[in-house]
C-alpha cells in the first residue's frame, strides 16, 4: 500500500521516543518514496536531529495549540502511526485528518480507550517494546530489517575527563527506579582505585542532588550534551530511563539496574549491557517516592565486578 504522506505520533519521553527509531526507520524504507513526519513534544525533539529516515520533525507545543494545529494539518496524511497509545496522543493523530490511523488493540495500548481512535488496531505476541513498535510499523506496510538507531551526534556541554570515565545518569522518572545515591558515593570510590572517574548526569535542575555524592564528577546538560558524553564514555551505568535506552542504542558497554520494572519489556535492547536485578524483585511498577527495595539489593561491589568482567579488565 504506497504512501506519500506518513504521520508518526510518538510526543514523548526519551527512552520512548529511542525505542521507537527502529520503527521509524522500517517506516520509510517500506514508503521510500513517502515524506515522513513525526510529530513530537519540543523538549525531545533533539532526539530526532539529523535523523536520514524523518523528512519533517514537527514540535507539537500545546500552549500554543492552535498554531500546532495549523503546522499539523498543513500537509495530508495518508495515514498516522500512533506509537504512544495513550488518549492525548491518540486526539492528536485523529486531528491530523489522516486517511487511517494504525495503533495498538485495546489490550496492548497503554490506554484502552486510545483504540477507539484507530482505524486499524494492531494486535502483537512481541515482548520487547522495540520489538512491538515494530509490529505495529509491519502492519502500516514497514519493511523487516534489523534494527536501526539513528540517532544525531550530540554536543559537548561542560567539561568531561580527559580520559576514560564511566558515565551515570541516576535520575528516573520514578523514584522506585532509582539506585540509591548512597550506592553511587561507594562505586565512585571503587573506580578511583582503578584512575577511572565516575561522571553523573543531569539535567541542570538536578545540580543540586547529584552535586551531594562525593567522588563524583558532575556534568549538567541537555540532550545534545548527554549524547555526547555517552558517545564518550568508556562504559555507561543506567537504571530504567531514558539516558539508559540511548546508550544501548548506541550499543555502549556497561551495567543496567533493574527493580520494579521488567527487563525482558523495559530492558536495553541488545546484549551491550548487561542487566543486574536481584532474584526477588518483585515486578509492580509501582511509583514510589523511594528507591524500591529490590534497587538497594544491588550493591556497589556487583556493579564494580560486572563493569570489571566486562570491561575494565583487558
Amino acid at each position: 500500500m504506497p504512501a506519500s504522506q506518513i504521520l508518526i505520533v510518538r510526543l514523548g519521553a526519551m527512552g520512548d521516543i529511542v525505542h521507537t527509531l527502529p520503527a521509524a526507520a522500517a517506516l520509510k524504507n517500506g514508503h521510500p518514496q513517502s515524506r515522513l513526519t513525526w510529530v513530537v513534544e519540543p523538549q525531545w525533539a533533539p532526539l530526532l536531529e539529523e535523523n536520514p529516515f524523518l523528512d519533517r520533525v514537527l514540535p507539537f507545543r500545546r500552549e500554543r495549540f492552535f498554531e500546532s494545529l495549523r503546522e499539523l494539518r498543513a500537509e495530508r496524511y495518508d495515514f498516522a502511526v500512533d506509537f504512544q497509545g495513550l488518549v492525548k496522543s491518540a486526539v492528536v493523530a485523529r486531528l491530523a485528518k489522516p486517511g487511517r490511523i494504525f495503533g495498538f488493540a485495546g489490550g496492548i495500548a497503554r490506554e484502552r480507550a486510545a483504540s477507539l481512535f484507530y482505524s486499524n488496531r494492531v494486535t502483537t505476541t512481541a515482548v520487547h517494546m522495540v520489538d512491538m513498535r515494530l509490529d505495529l510499523a509491519a502492519a502500516a506496510g514497514a519493511r523487516k530489517a534489523a534494527p536501526v538507531f539513528p540517532l544525531p551526534p550530540g554536543r559537548a556541554e561542560g567539561a568531561l575527563p580527559c580520559g576514560e570515565f564511566v558515565l551515570a545518569s541516576p535520575l528516573a522518572g520514578w523514584r522506585s527506579k532509582q539506585w540509591p545515591m548512597e550506592h553511587y558515593a561507594e562505586l565512585a570510590s571503587r573506580l578511583r582505585s582503578l584512575g577511572i572517574p565516575l561522571v553523573l548526569n543531569g539535567p541542570p535542575a538536578a545540580r543540586a542532588d547529584l552535586s551531594q555524592v562525593p567522588g563524583a564528577v558532575l556534568h549538567c546538560s541537555g540532550i545534545a550534551g548527554l549524547i555526547d558524553a555517552t558517545r564518550r564514555a568508556a562504559a555507561v551505568i543506567g537504571v530504567d530511563s531514558g539516558p539508559l535506552h540511548l546508550a544501548a542504542a548506541l550499543n555502549k558497554p556497561g551495567v543496567a539496574i533493574y527493580g520494579p520494572t521488567d527487563p525482558a519489556i523495559n530492558g536495553p535492547y541488545g546484549d551491550s549491557l548487561q542487566v543486574l536485578r536481584a532474584p526477588d524483585a518483585v515486578t509492580s511498577y509501582k511509583r514510589g517516592g523511594e528507591p524500591d527495595t529490590s534497587m538497594w539489593k544491588a550493591l556497589p561491589e556487583l556493579v564494580f565486578e560486572a563493569l570489571k568482567a566486562g570491561l575494565l579488565v583487558r
